[in-house]
């Protein structure tokens, strides 16, 4: 497996210190996030899943940790939106040049606004996809979010 992907490549142009861990990505589990977690021996809050989303018909990518689900109330207000619902897959892979459970929120073809869950940034590290099945980028959670130049807001659902 290369551990060069445009997200890779995107962290390095921006200077941001990172870490790769690769894993045997499972095409048929439930939840791919959780899966990755276990399979890295990670803590499922530490790795956070990206989701692709659309607020009142735009895009918009979602980094939240793998073993929460998003709120679309909460999602929509963060982007000052009405409503708020997931991408279909294929839509999700065209705009962002990624595969489904490789989805990385650095280095997509196109750049869309971003959050990420602000209870995230309470952690030293979090693992993100690095752009490709079965690899993981391991950085600051702050440095995530200057790299995507993404905000910070509470994503969750209670």
């Amino acid at each position: 497996m290369s551990k060069t992907t445009r997200a890779t490549q995107m962290l390095q142009k921006a200077g941001i210190a990172f870490t790769t861990v690769t894993y045997e990505y499972d095409p048929s589990a439930d939840r791919i996030g959780l899966q990755a977690a276990e399979a890295i021996g990670a803590e499922p809050h530490r790795v956070l899943k990206t989701l692709m989303a659309e607020v009142d018909g735009k895009p918009v990518c979602v980094v939240v940790p793998s073993d929460k689900e998003v709120s679309m109330k909460k999602l929509a207000a963060a982007f000052g939106g009405k409503s708020a619902q997931m991408m279909k897959p294929a839509d999700a892979e065209r705009l962002t040049g990624y595969h489904v459970g490789g989805i990385s929120p650095f280095g997509q073809k196109r750049k869309v606004p971003t959050a990420m869950e602000e209870a995230a940034l309470v952690e030293d590290t979090v693992f993100i996809n690095g752009g490709q099945r079965g690899l993981q980028v391991n950085l600051k959670p702050a440095d995530a979010l200057k790299a995507l130049d993404a905000k910070a807001v509470p994503l969750v659902a209670a």
